[in-house]
């Protein structure tokens, strides 16, 4: 298993949870660099711009990177300092949701301003179809069919950018656009994990059939399937609940009962079909992404597989 199979997810760089230094940053992106990542994802929402500017900072005086960021969400300057949207190294804007032709357009250009470079490789539309945040609303679905969509394609076909495609939550909104707007790729976050492997049944295979680049982020479900179950315990960005607390220290004593660490299971689970492209891991301390890419390459038993699927905490393609 090589760097190939790693993308690194931006998201920790904007302060997720807890406040990250430019020198920090900095810290673990020469880390991702040598260990020969060479993918890298970001995002508006990640801190309100902070992840964008941060990468593109560190970005531009190097070449060979490819790069992804996303699109749906605008931002607007705020007339205070709170920052919100969970992140604790952000910068001082407002965000509104935005999946028309126009905001599209705007979003990219926005982007491009942020990371201070002269090109992006792919755009997801971020978050589109999301119950939790409402985006699964009319109006935006409507938005993006009839105008944000075409708006995708037309970057694309006017050499802005090579890929387009959905980075999301959900693998009920992949279903129902896959087929009807143009998809290269899809980034899929916490959806195929042992805790909820949702996205084997259907949308790995179709992936494969539609010749759909896959990507697979939030490998840890958020936190619980690195640190195990706890009272801090996080699942899908929120404290974990006692369901999840429950399925967790299942899947972490079959773990344990095979010598295997969680967070390794973790890691390699996705890699394990043939069809995931690559792996999204993502931390703001270079530490924490030796011992994760430590983890992706450890030999594991294929008897924790069968374990696993055995006892309704695993997949096979």
């Amino acid at each position: 298993m090589t760097a190939s199979r790693f993308a690194f997810g931006g998201s920790a760089l904007a302060g997720l949870y807890e406040p990250v230094t430019d020198e920090q940053c900095h810290a673990v992106l020469d880390a991702v660099w040598n260990a020969g990542i060479r993918e890298f994802d970001t995002a508006p929402h990640y801190g309100n711009g902070a992840s964008e500017r941060r990468l593109g900072d560190y970005l531009r005086s190097r070449d060979g990177w490819t790069l992804t960021t996303k699109v749906g969400r605008l931002l607007s300057q705020l007339r205070h300092d709170d920052v919100a949207e969970g992140f604790a190294s952000g910068l001082p804007f407002s965000q509104r949701f935005d999946y028309s032709h126009d905001g599209v357009l705007r979003s990219v250009e926005d982007s491009f301003q942020r990371l201070g470079l002269n090109r992006i490789d792919a755009l997801y539309a971020h978050d589109i179809g999301d119950r939790g945040n409402g985006t699964n609303a009319e109006h935006h679905i409507n938005a993006f069919l009839n105008g944000g969509a075409e708006a995708l394609s037309r970057l694309k076909a006017e050499g802005v950018v090579s890929e387009i495609g959905l980075g999301v939550n959900s693998v009920e909104t992949c279903l129902s656009l896959i087929g009807r707007i143009e998809i290269d790729r899809i980034l899929i976050a916490g959806r195929l994990t042992p805790l909820d492997p949702s996205a084997a049944e259907e949308l790995v295979p179709l992936c494969a059939e539609q010749g759909i680049r896959l990507i697979v982020g939030g490998v840890f479900n958020s936190g619980i399937l690195a640190t195990g179950p706890g009272p801090n315990a996080r699942y899908d960005y929120l404290p974990a609940s006692d369901e999840i607390q429950r399925r967790s220290m299942k899947i972490k004593q079959i773990c344990d009962v095979h010598g295997v660490p969680l967070a390794a299971m973790a890691l390699q689970f996705p890699l394990r079909f043939g069809s995931v492209d690559k792996v999204l891991i993502g931390t703001s301390k270079a530490s924490s992404l030796a011992r994760n890419l430590a983890q992706a390459v450890m030999p594991l038993p294929d008897t924790i597989w069968d374990e696993l699927a055995r006892t309704g905490y695993g997949a096979t393609e």
